[in-house]
């Protein structure tokens, strides 16, 4: 089955998804969120030092990994326009897949404005290195970009799933209660986002088995953290990974083995292709594989 004829198949379903979101997600205010009041000027040309924030100078601590995380995190947000433009050309701008993808994108907005305006009053990080970052992200345009639409729903289902995590990890690592609030709200728009995307791929799986596990076992032998064209990028993914915010086992725990094997119930789905079949074999074992070295990576952190 082509792209277009399952996208045909399967809008009903995306229909009442989309109805369901709206019908849950509430409306907030980045504005009610962010502590103004323990903002205060900035001196032009005036370099950011740790003892600036308030976790640095008193009893309250914010450590370079969680510093780190929220660096990456914000810049991945303010990558929007890029997923939008993927998105749109995947699914299409008419319709209910239009309809979401735009109040995705409008959902999504939200969150780079009370991430920024968060660590812009708190000072929490340096705030000239997060614009530099900004610049270099956008203007680089560098997002994951998934072969074809079968890869695309997998890869969007655990993208979101692994968003609200590091989110979700980041805020309770902040040692502040607006942070942690914050990234909390922000993680819960993620988890409505990722329950669209799960749901209309166990939807495309039903119509199209076969491509759809190709697809599936693609998006996880490629998957990547939203993070590419980051500064340093690398680096601060091994910091995160190292404290426990985002890392292999964590992957495999909560998003692999929750999502892609039981909740998607791959061992059940039957009249594959040869093709498929050989897809759904190299998947189980490369999940297997994954949660072996994310233990072992995970176990050498806490032992060293």
């Amino acid at each position: 089955m082509d792209e277009r004829t399952l996208l045909k198949e399967i809008e009903p379903v995306a229909a009442d998804l989309l109805n369901r979101h709206l019908g849950v997600a509430k409306e907030w205010f980045p504005h009610e969120m962010v502590p103004y009041s323990r903002g205060k000027d900035f001196e032009p040309g005036k370099q950011w030092t740790q003892s600036d924030s308030d976790f640095g100078a008193d009893e309250i601590e914010m450590s370079d990994a969680v510093r780190g995380s929220l660096f990456v995190n914000l810049l991945t947000e303010d990558n929007l326009p890029y997923y939008f433009r993927d998105i749109n050309s995947l699914f299409g701008n008419d319709g209910v897949y239009g309809e979401w993808g735009r109040n995705w994108t409008a959902e999504e907005g939200r969150h780079s404005i009370v991430i920024r305006d968060y660590l812009t009053v708190t000072r929490a990080i340096d705030p000239i290195a997060l614009e530099r970052g900004r610049m270099q992200q956008v203007r680089g345009g560098e997002v994951p970009a998934p072969l074809d639409l079968y890869e695309a729903l997998a890869y969007l289902s655990m993208q979101e799933l692994a968003t609200r995590i590091a989110h979700r990890n980041t805020g309770k690592m902040m040692h502040d209660e607006v942070g942690e609030a914050i990234m909390a709200r922000v993680g819960n728009d993620e988890n409505l986002h990722y329950l669209f995307y799960r749901d209309l791929t166990t939807a495309a799986i039903a119509v199209d088995p076969s491509n759809m596990i190709i697809g599936i076992e693609r998006a996880v032998r490629t998957f990547a953290m939203p993070g590419t064209g980051i500064p340093d990028f690398e680096r601060l993914s091994r910091e995160i990974a190292r404290v426990g915010i985002y890392d292999l086992l964590i992957h495999h725990d909560q998003i692999l083995q929750p999502v892609v094997m039981r909740h998607w119930k791959l061992e059940q789905v039957t009249g594959l292709t040869d093709e498929a079949e050989k897809a759904r074999e190299a998947l189980f074992k490369r999940i297997e594989r994954i949660g072996k070295v994310g233990a072992k990576m995970a176990s050498d952190r806490v032992s060293a």
